[in-house]
């Protein structure tokens, strides 16, 4: 049986008879509408397209893919609550890739009137990191799907993985380089991510002293999603809520504070990069 579960963010199980020429011809993302931006590295022109994945023993479903945790833009929507400046009659827009000091942010949620920030939250995806190579399963569900492919691919037994270890400890020492920075300016910090990955770091990681449920008083939040799987689509599901402050989350992998940086550098980029298009509609 394949284990690639969907393919450019269709479940392949119960769509086998979808226009699958159209699909792999467009190469499409339908999270973000755009091209599915993980490619080949040998062939930039021929996207993956794989989102999810099984793997071992786990059932569920393991997402590879940070784009899969646009779906509905619900995780933007679970975030508004902690835009505690926000008042009724603001915008909510969703501004990506902003720099500061300790790397990029994948999202800010800001809460704007009059094309001035209000208020804002940084919100980082994190999905499983792979070992090895998806292509060759990839390869053999095109067969399955009827597509001619090259035996030489799919006759590989060259292996993927699921690296845990290096994905935890990436991104929470990622998180640790930010998070000085939005406590100093009194804001929050979210890590959006899969059941089965919290889970890991709760094992694998000093998280015993996190608020459970979460605080609006910590910077840094935790919220991890189910994919729920009923009988008519799959769907993200808000599953757990957990908190701690920047010296908290040293703790969680034994580091040092950072640095950080003035209010006013922050919201003129987000302010800069505000338009119609980053305008999040909730209805």
């Amino acid at each position: 049986m394949n284990r690639i579960i969907d393919f450019f963010g269709i479940e392949v199980a119960r769509n086998r008879n979808s226009d699958w020429d159209n699909i792999v011809k467009e190469q499409k993302c339908p999270f973000d509408d755009k091209r599915c931006f993980k490619v080949r590295k040998s062939s930039p022109d021929i996207s993956i397209g794989t989102c999810t994945v099984k793997y071992g023993r786990e059932k569920r479903g393991i997402m590879i893919c940070p784009n899969r945790l646009l779906q509905k833009k619900t995780v933007f929507a679970d975030c508004i609550h902690l835009l505690t400046r926000h008042v009724p009659g603001n915008e909510f827009h969703i501004v990506s890739e902003i720099s500061i000091p300790g790397g990029s942010v994948d999202y800010f949620l800001a809460s704007v009137r009059n094309g001035k920030v209000k208020d804002f939250i940084g919100i980082e995806f994190q999905t499983m990191d792979t070992t090895g190579t998806v292509f060759p399963e990839r390869e053999r569900l095109l067969q399955e799907l009827g597509f001619e492919i090259d035996t030489n691919i799919t006759a590989s037994t060259k292996p993927f993985g699921i690296n845990w270890k290096m994905t935890a400890k990436k991104i929470l020492v990622q998180l640790h380089h930010k998070i000085d920075t939005f406590e100093y300016v009194n804001s929050h910090l979210v890590l959006v991510m899969q059941d089965c990955l919290l889970e890991y770091m709760e094992r694998e990681f000093n998280f015993g002293h996190l608020s459970k449920p979460a605080s609006v008083g910590d910077s840094m939040h935790f919220h991890s999603y189910k994919l729920n799987r009923d009988r008519c689509e799959t769907t993200l599901n808000l599953d757990s809520l957990l908190s701690i402050d920047a010296e908290g989350l040293a703790a969680c992998v034994g580091l040092q504070a950072e640095g950080k940086v003035e209010l006013e550098q922050i919201t003129k980029v987000i302010e800069d990069k505000v338009s119609k298009d980053t305008l999040l509609t909730l209805f």
